[in-house]
Formats: structure tokens, sequence, C-alpha cells
């Protein structure tokens, strides 16, 4: 048995490197280049063939604070420019733990392919806005610009308002109870239900308990391709596969893939049926769905957007709006319940707005005056970004200045990891750096401080469509709860720790405790 998987490794390891000849030249480039240059960069020791992973933790929160100490050791030193090298197995890589540093890379309008390590996710969501690259993401970029245009938004920010609602029906149950409970789950829910009506047009009702096969095949998807990327031996096709993995993998991308197209094909129907398709989706106000606004496309330019295409865009839309926003709000609830006299202050004024109606859905003039909120959704942002970083693989050379030393060459095809997460913790910035502190974002403070500072939603042309979306669904929703709870927290950080997967979430789930602020 172990001869027979032996030799079936060998021979797939033989004939990928017959498959990949050309990439296999370039890498060895890149690498003679990377060891020249890796003598000017601080990082950890590697072995060879696992390089830096053989250090890694099975444990996540013994990840995340192996990852801290590095970041700590080699990128905090006086001599160092904020450049940490590392070996993804047999892949060199560098990451970028300075906002002035990261600004040349965002900046560029040539350094906007994704690494390697987002091609297992390819598989799940496709080549869509977040994976491609070239004229594709251009024009995709350009087409969908338009679907977040500030009436289209406006539009969902009704449908934010009556998933929140749904929300706080559920949650009562759970108020007034002397038990906690990981909320976690009620507001993945929530922000699925959403994204999947701004999205597809379609409702699956998950607050409700429906269409769990779905709701648990993008959950256990999200850990399979985090379990890959951490995992160098399962970029082997065959080990992948011995483990079992592979298979669960296809089987969950085959039953979320089928049912976006099923919806996809069932609006087509729909859209095609309704005489008033044409007229209402020249008017950006009517535009209420993500897919409305792609079917037009397609049939303006069949030759542009396949329906391959229209499935990996609401795919990847689907993927990144909904676990990003669900982190997001999940982290403001954690923080605030650990922070009584911070959700007070957010308590005081939703009520200046609101007054006693419980019952009546923010407009937006209402969704403006939420100005501490809106601070304390930026904290939460900067503290535990749902993103923690990203990677890309450049095009062209980046030169990095240094102040002591000579500047270190970053060449073409190598990839890099801009540290998102450490970027906003740079104490230069941000005068209490690992505390959660909402006045980072007073507007005096805001005013004086460098812009590539705070970069949750990625930078520069490359940057995330939907931020705008995110940040008005996020005060949404958390305005309908702090109206109607007062949340406290069971665990704080950092006792608890923020564990990355795809997207960033509580070590244990966030246990809280809700009391009704409201009298039935």
């Amino acid at each position: 048995m172990i001869t027979a998987a032996l030799i079936l490794i060998l021979t797939y390891l033989v004939v990928l490197v017959y498959r990949k000849r050309d990439e296999i030249r370039e890498f060895w480039h890149v690498r003679k280049i990377c060891l020249e240059e890796f003598e000017k960069v601080n990082g950890p020791p590697a072995v060879p063939i696992f390089g830096s992973t053989w250090y890694f933790k099975s444990d996540p929160v013994e990840m995340v604070k192996l990852a801290q100490s590095w970041f700590n050791e080699y990128t905090l030193s006086p001599d160092s420019n904020g450049l940490l090298k590392f070996w993804m197995g047999p892949v060199p890589v560098v990451s970028i733990s300075r906002g002035e540093i990261a600004k040349m890379v965002f900046d560029s309008s040539t350094n906007i392919t994704k690494s390697s390590q987002y091609d297992k996710l390819k598989e799940w969501i496709g080549d869509g806005l977040l994976i491609s690259t070239g004229s594709k993401w251009r024009s995709r970029r350009k087409m969908l610009t338009q679907t977040f245009h500030f009436a289209v938004l406006k539009e969902y920010q009704k449908i934010f308002g009556a998933q929140g609602k749904v929300l706080v029906d559920v949650l009562r149950f759970r108020a007034n109870n002397t038990y906690p409970f990981d909320i976690m789950p009620y507001i993945k829910r929530c922000t699925l239900d959403i994204i999947c009506e701004t999205a597809m047009g379609s409702s699956i009702k998950s607050q409700y308990g429906a269409n769990d096969k779905y709701v648990n095949s993008v959950r256990r998807l999200s850990e399979l391709v985090w379990n890959y990327e951490k995992a160098p031996l399962f970029w082997l096709k065959p080990i992948w596969y011995l483990f079992g993995n592979g298979f669960e993998f296809d089987r969950h991308v085959k039953l979320t893939t089928d049912f976006t197209r099923e919806v996809i094909e069932k609006r087509k129907q729909e859209l095609n049926n309704n005489q008033e398709f044409e007229s209402e989706s020249s008017d950006p106000k009517k535009k209420l769905a993500f897919l409305d606004h792609l079917l037009k496309s397609q049939a303006d330019h069949p030759d542009i957007l396949t329906d391959e295409g229209i499935r990996e865009e609401v795919d990847t839309f689907m993927f990144e709006g909904h676990d990003t926003t669900s982190s997001g709000i999940t982290f403001a609830i954690w923080f605030l319940g650990q922070f009584p006299e911070y959700q007070q202050r957010v308590q005081d004024e939703l009520d200046e707005i609101f007054g006693d109606d419980f019952e009546r859905h923010p407009n937006s003039e209402d969704i403006q005056r939420m100005v501490f909120l809106e601070q304390c959704i930026k904290e939460t942002l900067r503290m535990t970004p749902p993103v923690p970083f990203i990677s890309r693989k450049l095009e062209e050379d980046v030169v990095i200045p240094h102040s002591t030393k000579p500047p270190v060459l970053l060449p073409a095809g190598l990839n890099i990891m801009i540290n998102i997460i450490t970027i906003m913790k740079d104490a230069r910035y941000f005068e209490k750096p690992y505390e959660f502190f909402p006045e980072h974002f007073s507007p005096e403070r805001v005013a004086a401080r460098e812009a590539f500072a705070f970069v949750p939603f990625s930078a520069g042309p490359r940057n995330c469509i939907g931020q705008k979306f995110a940040l008005l669904e996020e005060k949404v929703v958390l305005s309908w709860i702090f109206r109607h709870f007062t949340v406290t927290s069971l665990t704080r950080f950092p006792e608890e720790l923020p564990i990355p997967e795809l997207i960033l979430k509580p070590q244990f789930g966030t246990q809280v405790l809700l009391k009704n602020r409201r009298k039935f």
C-alpha cells in the first residue's frame, strides 16, 4: 500500500515537472536573485524542501503566537525596514509589514497579479474579480464598479435593514438567558442571507434554518482551502486526495457551484419573461441584484461575459461578501461587549437617532449620524481585519529603500505577502496599537495619519470594490443589535486571540450574554 502510494506520488511529480518546466525555469531564476537579496532581509530559519513551514504549528493559536514572535524579532529591530523573509515550502516569500513599503505595491498598476496561494480558492470561486488579472480583471472591474453606485447601495440598504430585523428577532430567544452562546453562527447566517439577496436576488432564508447544506459547504470549503495553503505536502495532488481532503473539497465545490448555476438560470428565465427588464436595468435605482446587472451586461456583450463568467463573479461576491462582513460584525460585537463604556456611547448615539422606536428601519440620514458606531467599526477592522494578509506575484521589480543599509530588490516573479494586520498596528500612527481604542478614528487623528496606515480593504487600483457595501451593511446590522440588546462578552482580548483561516475568526467562537433593552 505504502509502496504503491510512493510510486504514484513520484509519477505525479515527474509529470508535473514536465508540464511546468517553463514555470520551474522562471522559479529558479527568481530563486537565484532572491538568495542574493535575501541576505539583506531578516527572517526565520528554514529547512530543505519544507522551508519555514517546518516550524509551523498545527494548533492555530500556537501558529498565531509563532507568527507574532517572528514579526517582533525580525521586523521591529532598529535595522529592519519592515520586511521579513520566509520559505513557503520551496517557494521564497517576502512579507511587508509597514504601510509606506506596502504603498509601493498597492499604488502599482502593474503588480496586481495574485500569487499562487490563491490557486486552490480559484478552483472554488473561479477566475472572478478577486483572482483574475490583466485585461480580464480590468474589464471586469470597470464593468462591475457601477453595481456599487450609491443609488444601488441605497436599495441594498433596505435588504440590510430587513435581514438585520430578522436577526434581532432570532436573537431575542437567546436574550435574558444566564447561559452564554456563540453569536457568530447567527451573524454568518444573517450576512449570507444578505449577500444571497443582494447578489442573486434570491432569498435562501438561512436565518430560519433553510439551506443547511449550502451553508455548511461554504463553511467547510473555507476550512479546507486554509488547510491546503498552510501545508505544502497537500500541494501534491495525490497526498491531497490520499488524506481525503480532495474528495471532500470537490464534493462541496460541486454543491455550491451547482446552487449558484441553478439560481442564475432561474433568474435569467425570470428576467427574460419580464418585459420591463430593459427599462429597469437602465435605471441604477432599480438594480436590486448584482446578478441582474451581470445578465444585462452579458446581453450587451455576450463575447466578453459568458455564463461561466457570471458564475465566477457571483460566487466571488458570495465568498467575499458574507464571510468578511460576518467577521467584522462579530468582532465589533465582541469588542463592544468587553468595553461597557464604549457600548454605552454607541447606544446613547442610537437612542438619540431612534428614540423609543425599536422597529423603525434605519434610513440614509440615520446612518450618517452613526458617527461613533463607525469609529468602533473601523477600530474593529484595525484590530481584527477580516482579511489579515494578501499575497501578490510581482510582475516587475520593486526596489525597497533602507535608511541605513543598501536597498533590497524584490524581483519580478517573487511572491510577496502584505500583512494588513501588522501594518495597522504601527505604533507610529496608533497611540494604543494593541488596544481597542475607537478614538484612533476621531477626525483629527485620521487627518494627521499617513493614508496607508489603515488598509483593511487593501488599497490602490486593486482595493476592495465592495468596501462601501461592507461598511454600510455593518452599520445597519450593528445598529439593530445595539438598539435592542446590551452585550456582555465572556472572553476578552488578548486572552482569546483572533486566528486566521481564509478569514479571521475568534479562537473559541464569540461567547456572549444578551440582555434586552426593551421591555415586552
